[in-house]
């Protein structure tokens, strides 16, 4: 295979890139949509582990910095602000590789959210591979700790020795748990800034992504995430959300244990094998 280091323009900025070529191209090409704050490089190497992975399996990968992170420019931005970054990227994927006919977007955590919002706006996209959504809001990550690791903690036989030898800050746990417990029921203070105020709640901004985008879909939930689990607790609870993840076009896989970036090589082998089958499926 050959990598390419590459640099295209988003809006008046040079944005800097990586370009994974096979010796036999595949028609489809898959586009990293990095988290932030992040750059193309990511977590313990791990995007371009991947795309040497998916590039091994004859499939092209371009990974890249969007403006203001890594070695591109601009201005910082979040997650929400990218698309045209995006939509830079897949121009410059097609223009360097004239035999690609489709492209699908892969994202981690809220460089997930930003492939999902991004989708359905744009033809050339056939698919998304979205690990641990990001759906957070304060009272999502509230329930999730109060589900997930409160009551762990009251089920782990060392909290109770804690407690029974007086080593346990009872009055710090007590108000911590309080204030998970308002942010659960949404009684934290109301947002002050009007944008905030108008704007719709992500969990169901990813929502109606995920119902106007009408390609295959690839979700990878870590077992060991919180943010795997904001994203589970919100699914369960909707109604909506349960019928789009049971459509035929979404796979879903869980994987025991992993933590949020897959940091073993074992967890990071196995969502390569899922990707590379999942991607040769259709």
């Amino acid at each position: 295979m050959d990598e390419k280091p590459i640099r295209f323009a988003c809006a008046g900025h040079w944005l800097y890139g990586v370009l994974h070529v096979p010796s036999s191209v595949a028609a489809r090409g898959v586009l990293v949509v990095v988290g932030g704050p992040q750059y193309r490089i990511g977590s313990h190497r791990q995007f371009v582990l991947l795309a040497r992975a998916l590039a091994a399996a004859s499939i092209p990968v371009l990974r890249f910095d969007y403006r203001g992170m890594g070695d591109s420019e601009g201005e910082p931005r979040s997650f929400e602000h990218i698309a045209e970054d995006i939509r830079a990227a897949v121009d410059t994927f097609f223009d360097l590789l004239p035999s690609l006919r489709e492209v699908v977007l892969w994202g981690l955590c809220d460089g997930a959210s930003a492939a999902l919002s991004y989708a359905s706006a744009d033809a050339r996209i056939s698919g998304l591979i979205l690990l641990n959504p990001w759906v957070r809001t304060e009272q999502t990550v509230a329930q999730a700790y109060l589900r997930h690791y409160y009551l762990e903690r009251l089920r782990d036989p060392s909290f109770w020795r804690k407690l029974a030898k007086g080593e346990f800050r009872t009055g710090k746990a007590l108000r911590s748990l309080f204030g998970m417990l308002r942010a659960a029921r949404g009684r934290s203070p109301a947002p002050t800034s009007p944008a905030l105020m108008r704007a719709t709640p992500l969990p169901e901004r990813m929502l109606a992504g995920l119902q106007r985008f009408r390609g295959r879909v690839l979700l990878i939930l870590s077992g060991d995430d919180i943010t795997a689990s904001e994203f589970k607790d919100a699914a369960t609870r909707s109604r909506a959300w349960k019928r789009v993840l049971g459509d035929p076009r979404v796979t879903r896989r869980d994987l025991p244990g992993a933590n949020h970036t897959f940091a073993r090589r074992d967890w990071r082998d196995q969502v390569s094998a899922w990707m590379t089958q999942w991607l040769g499926a259709w």
